[in-house]
């Protein structure tokens, strides 16, 4: 039933009566019966949870009350993002049987939305990964091919929505860990300004990049998703105090006369032929519809992967310490306080935790902090130069999401570099902390989806979605036969 709807038509269904929330919930907990199994990509749903919201929001309804813009949605849940008294383990050991006290202010928006929780998506642990295969609960597999990797480290919250367990997900993004996962899976995912939307309630990776963004099943979805969850935040001093909306109905508007840069970067070595080929077409319509192509350079594009490398890590190392196993999630027995920190952390971080954990340690230690991490932050601003000096010439940056389509699982795992530059056309907006969007834009020659990345000025995310609207209409692909 849901695989039917979009996000718009099933909340007009619910808020109407056409539809009850309840008949949603029990159709979402079969999906979830019949393919989760399968795919993992839900770590934790409660069926007795989700048909007590649903009967909420049908309650409600009953009582003549205003339902909210995604009554009886489905929204699946990155593992990252606290939920009341609900597991919430950031894909990790060391956080296993922890239910936090409170929800994430996003949590807080989407039950005021009034959109149903279906339950926690895996991730690669602390979103530490391009392919959700860093989980301490295991892979994700992507739902066009079972053989093949989502992408990561939302790969559970994209994988939900592509099998339509869920016409909606919340995921994060670091690097690219919603939209690539959104290109490898056909699915739409849109990172919004850094700010815009608030971390509170989000398990921290990186604080200084760290942002969470929704997965829909279509860009008009994504939109009004986006308006539900964004907006200034107090419990989170990142967040920016600026005014938001407009998001959905700038899916209507016209795209003739808009510029759109052509970065030279991003169609370099590595690109696979396939996706050049596809994404220049769809560049190409564009065109023809009234866009004008320009072409740009952003020349510190090549510094962008060890640049995000220095800064991710230095500060996972500095969130990270606080899981020492005293107050909460995995605790190992042992002779002495120091021996137990040891043994949890151990036993609890997975090997790319660990990783990561000792490469910040190191470029923060004294005597290498100028020569990696002062430099890495000198380094990031020019990135964020490049972007204001495209911007001040083009409206929008559009290009390949992700290099390739989806890979075979295990493919990459013991080639942390590899895995590394999956993200290095999603790594320099992340940086710059512009928003930027995946939207599918064809299926390969593999049979495997492609997406068109977009990226805008800061707080410019309603140039996404219509740039991202046009595109829909015109290119997107089915989603797998396989799920429907």
């Amino acid at each position: 039933m849901i695989e039917a709807f979009h996000i718009t038509d099933l909340a007009s269904k619910v808020q109407s009566g056409a539809l009850s929330a309840t008949e949603v919930a029990r159709d979402v907990i079969a999906r979830i019966d019949r393919h989760n199994g399968r795919l993992n990509a839900l770590l934790h749903a409660d069926p007795v949870r989700i048909l007590a919201q649903a009967k909420a929001i049908d309650d409600k309804r009953a009582r003549g009350e205003v339902l909210g813009t995604l009554a009886g949605v489905p929204v699946a849940i990155k593992d990252a993002i606290c939920t009341k008294g609900e597991s919430t383990t950031s894909g990790s050991k060391i956080l296993s049987g922890y239910e936090p006290p409170y929800d994430a202010t996003v949590i807080s928006r989407l039950r005021a939305a009034d959109a149903l929780l279906t339950g926690k998506a895996n991730m690669d642990e602390f979103a530490m990964g391009s392919s959700t295969e860093n989980s301490a609960y295991g892979a994700t597999k992507n739902p066009w091919d079972n053989t093949r990797t989502p992408g990561g480290s939302s790969g559970g919250s994209a994988v939900a929505v592509a099998s339509r367990i869920a016409l909606a997900a919340l995921g994060s993004d670091t690097g690219g860990s919603i939209r690539q996962p959104a290109s490898l899976t056909g699915t739409v995912g849109v990172k919004p300004t850094y700010g815009r939307v608030s971390r509170y309630g989000l398990i921290a990776f990186a604080s200084s990049l760290d942002q969470i963004g929704p997965f829909a099943t279509d860009i008009r979805g994504s939109a009004r998703l986006l308006e539900v969850i964004a907006g200034h935040d107090a419990h989170d001093a990142t967040s920016l105090n600026v005014p938001i909306g407009g998001y959905e109905s700038a899916c209507d508007a016209a795209i003739k006369g808009l510029r759109i840069g052509i970065p030279e970067e991003y169609f370099a070595d590595g690109l696979s032929d396939d996706v050049g080929r596809s994404v220049r077409a769809t560049l190409a319509r564009l065109e023809r519809e009234g866009c004008v192509l320009r072409p740009i350079k952003l020349p510190h594009t090549r510094f962008a992967v060890a640049t995000y490398y220095v800064i991710a890590t230095a500060e996972a190392s500095s969130n990270l310490a606080r899981f020492d196993g005293v107050r909460y999630g995995l605790r190992k027995a042992a002779q002495s306080l120091g021996e137990m920190y040891g043994a949890t952390r151990d036993a609890g971080f997975g090997r790319e935790v660990k990783r990561r954990i000792l490469l910040g340690t190191f470029v923060l230690s004294a005597g290498y902090y100028e020569a990696y991490y002062l430099r890495a932050q000198k380094m990031r601003t020019l990135i964020r130069r490049d972007f204001d000096a495209a911007f001040k010439d083009v409206d929008v940056i559009a290009s390949p999401t992700a290099p390739t389509t989806a890979f075979k699982l295990g493919e990459k795992a013991n080639d942390p570099l590899s895995m590394y530059l999956s993200d290095i056309y999603t790594l320099p907006a992340s940086l710059a902390g512009v928003p930027a969007l995946s939207v599918p834009c064809a299926i390969g020659q593999d049979g495997l989806p492609i997406g068109l990345q977009i990226i805008a000025p800061a707080l410019q995310e309603s140039r996404l979605f219509t740039i991202a609207s046009a595109v829909e209409s015109a290119c997107a692909p089915a989603f797998p036969a396989e799920v429907q």
